[in-house]
């Protein structure tokens, strides 16, 4: 069967699109111009672009990673991981504690992620609502969001059987009585392969690589790819342009610069590089909010070996999930923990696990007996449980995330929960990944060993694939940089739509709640911007590049 490449057919059509690795400047700074540039080609920068476009508005979108497509989604770990993730999936916390996951080319973390698809908890919407005056995003007000966004982007329930994976969280749920749910996915012709995390190979993930990125190009947005946002030029209460430098194939920084000039500017970075931007760029932040409160839901992971093959690696990577814990003690309260589970490949598993030699040999030779769980520690709410701090360290920037005592009780309760979950999923042995603790035959042994087993940092794997805040929204100019529409308190035409403005975690995969809150807010500054037609405006005196001529990207 034939895989249409929408960005093959789209850029021979002659869509318009800069590679940064190609791009060729003169002597003089050359600018662009249109209505909004969007720093960010993921979640929130996709759905942005396509809905600003269909009002008619002029779209420049930039992305510091590459324009990749399914040609080049080999299912390859060695080629997915260097090619699509920040640092070769190799980001880590500045204590080398907490590994994180998170994406970098067009499309953002939604070209590689697992496509599970949750709308934001209630509980998560209502604690906003009170502690942070964030308004307009109750459950209701969302739902007509969350609906427009599922019916565009094939959001649906998956309707076939889990792999077996996902299929022992269901069968220890069942046989425990737990709360368990079936998962919402942005698929559209899956072919079940399993290999999201690499890309989509066929074009069914409905990522924003294959739907609003291809629309908002078609509509007449310009790309830039392999072009990094440095530096936010500023005046009084106004963005004037945002310069962004080309990177190589490596994406090394390479000499040449752009100016971007627009009426308006979002920033849709993601949590952890809009907020460096901004710090980078001397925003204005009185409270010190920037970088503050950056919250990953740290991870920790149970393996289990079963008689049975279980070949994660296989089918959809997450199908079910359980909230039996989550929300348990109340939003303030001890911190829940979601439980789901990741795919199993080779290098992702060796990875996440501990041990060398025999013992690592041991774990590999089980591999397609292996199940593994994860628990998603719901950071934020509790009041010690602040989250990390993001901070510019001269040659970039850095995360430091504590994990303090609230973490460590939460972990040792999702390790007892996930050793009894895979027991009575029939498992016969459970593995808890951290350093000391080995094969546990089980639950009665299991419980007594993880009651006293030693939790600590570099000792127990924890890692995040859910990067949030850092550049919190709401109407508390005490406690949020942006308002309850994404709009900068400070700058009149700055706006910031990613996971950034989450004032906490969330209790849940993030991908549909960026989806539906863009949305809404993105409409709400189509309708702004759409009736208006005038040139951006130029800063008096200081505009660095107020001789330059503008370039059509070709």
């Amino acid at each position: 069967m034939a895989i249409v490449d929408p960005i093959y057919e789209g850029l021979a059509s002659g869509w318009k699109h800069l590679d940064g690795a190609l791009y060729q400047g003169s002597d003089k700074p050359q600018s662009l111009e249109a209505d909004v540039v969007i720093i960010g080609t993921g979640a929130g920068g996709g759905v942005a672009a396509e809905i600003l476009t269909q009002a008619g508005l002029s779209v420049i979108m930039v992305e510091k990673g590459p324009l990749r497509s399914s040609r080049d989604f080999d299912m390859e770990e060695r080629t997915a991981y260097p090619n699509l993730y920040q640092q070769a999936a190799a980001m880590k916390t500045a204590d080398k504690a907490i590994g994180i996951f998170q994406g970098r080319a067009v499309g953002g973390s939604t070209t590689v992620n697992w496509t599970t698809s949750i709308r934001t908890p209630a509980d998560t919407l209502a604690y906003w609502q009170s502690e942070f005056a964030v308004k307009g995003l109750s459950a209701d007000e969302l739902e007509p969001w969350f609906e427009q966004m599922e019916s565009r982007l094939n959001i649906s329930q998956w309707a076939f059987e889990p792999n077996r994976n996902n299929g022992m969280l269901r069968r220890g749920c069942e046989q425990l009585g737990w709360d368990y749910t079936v998962i919402k996915r942005n698929v559209l012709g899956c072919w079940n392969t399993g290999y999201c995390g690499m890309g989509c190979p066929v074009n069914a993930k409905q990522s924003m690589l294959v739907t609003t990125i291809p629309a908002a190009l078609s509509a007449g947005a310009t790309l830039l790819s392999r072009f990094e946002a440095t530096q936010i030029e500023h005046h009084a209460d106004k963005v004037f342009g945002i310069w962004v430098q080309a990177r190589d194939q490596n994406l090394a920084p390479r000499p040449e610069k752009l100016m971007l000039k627009a009426r308006h500017y979002i920033l849709a970075g993601g949590a952890i590089h809009t907020p460096v931007l901004m710090m980078r760029s001397g925003l204005t932040d009185p409270m010190q909010l920037l970088g503050k409160r950056t919250f990953l839901h740290p991870t920790v992971l149970s393996g289990a070996v079963f008689d049975e093959a279980i070949n994660g690696h296989s089918g959809a990577p997450q199908s079910i999930y359980s909230d039996q814990f989550v929300w348990r003690d109340g939003a303030a309260g001890e911190l829940g923990y979601k439980l789901e589970v990741p795919p199993i490949h080779p290098v992702l598993i060796a990875s996440k696990t501990l041990g060398f030699g025999k013992s690592h040999a041991e774990l590999m030779a089980n591999f397609n007996q292996l199940q593994v769980v994860i628990a998603l520690v719901r950071d934020g709410f509790h009041p010690e449980s602040q989250g990390g701090s993001v901070s510019l360290d001269g040659k970039g920037f850095k995360l430091d995330y504590p994990l303090t005592a609230p973490f460590w009780r939460a972990a040792r309760a999702a390790f007892a929960s996930m050793a009894e979950l895979q027991f009575a999923a029939g498992a016969r042995r459970v593995l808890p990944i951290s350093e000391g603790v080995g094969y546990l035959n089980s639950w009665q042994e299991a419980k007594a060993a993880i009651a006293d087993m030693s939790l600590a940092p570099l000792k127990t794997v924890v890692a995040s694939a859910h990067v949030m805040g850092g550049c919190p929204m709401g109407e508390d100019t005490t406690k949020a940089m942006v308002d309850s529409f994404g709009q900068s308190h400070y700058l009149e035409n700055l706006s910031v739509m990613d996971g950034s403005v989450f004032p906490t975690s969330l209790g849940a995969n993030p991908q549909l709640s960026i989806y539906g809150m863009v949305a809404k807010n993105a409409t709400a500054l189509a309708g702004r911007l759409a009736p208006q037609s005038k040139p951006p405006e130029t800063a008096p005196e200081t505009d660095p590049v107020a001789d330059g001529v503008p370039e059509t990207a070709a």
